[in-house]
C-alpha cells in the first residue's frame, strides 16, 4: 500500500510539473508605456448667439375720416417688415369697437375703413395698435424681436396678459365732429370732409 501511495505522489508531482511546463502559457506582456499625448476632445463648435440690439419700439398713427364718415388708420413704425398688428378703434361712450389685422411693410401699415355703413357718430374714440405676441409672428420677425419678444424695449412695451412674452401697444384718443368738445386732453379733432 505504501508503494501505491508513493506512486500516486509521484504521479501528482509529475502532473504538476508538466502543467507548469506546458506551451499554453501566455508570453509575458510588455509593460512598455506608450506615451501619446492625450488629446482633449475637440471642442464642439459654439454657435454664438448673435448680439441683437433691442428695438426701442416707435409707432405713430394718422387717422382720417373719409367722406362716408368711416375712419382710416395709417401709421409708421420701426418694427421689422412682416410684423403682425391688430388695429382697434373703439367709441368711448358705447365701447363699440371695430378691429382689423394688418402687417408692417417698408415701415408703414394701414387698415380700415372702420365704422358702420352709416359712418361714425360724433364723439370720442380711441385707436390702438397692438403688436401680436412673438409666437404668432413670422419666423423672420421672431429672429429680430426674439421668440418671446425679449428684444422689444421702450415705453410702449409691456408683458403679455397671457404670459407669452413681451408685446407693444400704442393708443391715441381723438374726437369726431365739427364742434370740439371741452376737454383738457390733447385730442385731435376730425371734422367731416367737405365741411
Amino acid at each position: 500500500m505504501r508503494n501505491i501511495i508513493n506512486s500516486m505522489g509521484v504521479v501528482v508531482v509529475s502532473v504538476a510539473l508538466l502543467a507548469g511546463c506546458g506551451d499554453t502559457e501566455e508570453p509575458p506582456r510588455e509593460s512598455v508605456a506608450t506615451t501619446q499625448p492625450e488629446q482633449a476632445p475637440a471642442p464642439e463648435p459654439q454657435v454664438a448667439e448673435a448680439e441683437v440690439e433691442p428695438i426701442d419700439v416707435t409707432i405713430s398713427t394718422d387717422v382720417s375720416l373719409r367722406t362716408d364718415r368711416r375712419l382710416m388708420v395709417e401709421g409708421e413704425t420701426n418694427l421689422p417688415d412682416g410684423t403682425q398688428l391688430q388695429i382697434v378703434v373703439e367709441r368711448e361712450i358705447s365701447r363699440v369697437r371695430w378691429q382689423a389685422r394688418t402687417g408692417v411693410e417698408d415701415g408703414v401699415f394701414a387698415a380700415g375703413p372702420f365704422g358702420s355703413g352709416s359712418g361714425l357718430p360724433d364723439g370720442g374714440y380711441m385707436v390702438r395698435v397692438e403688436v401680436a405676441e412673438a409666437s404668432v409672428q413670422p419666423q423672420s420677425v421672431q429672429a429680430i424681436i426674439g421668440n418671446q419678444g425679449q428684444h422689444l424695449a421702450g415705453e410702449l412695451v409691456r408683458q403679455s396678459r397671457h404670459g407669452l412674452g413681451q408685446v407693444a401697444t400704442y393708443s391715441r384718443r381723438f374726437l369726431v365732429g365739427s364742434e370740439p368738445r371741452q376737454t383738457r386732453d390733447q385730442v385731435e379733432v376730425l371734422e367731416s370732409p367737405g365741411m
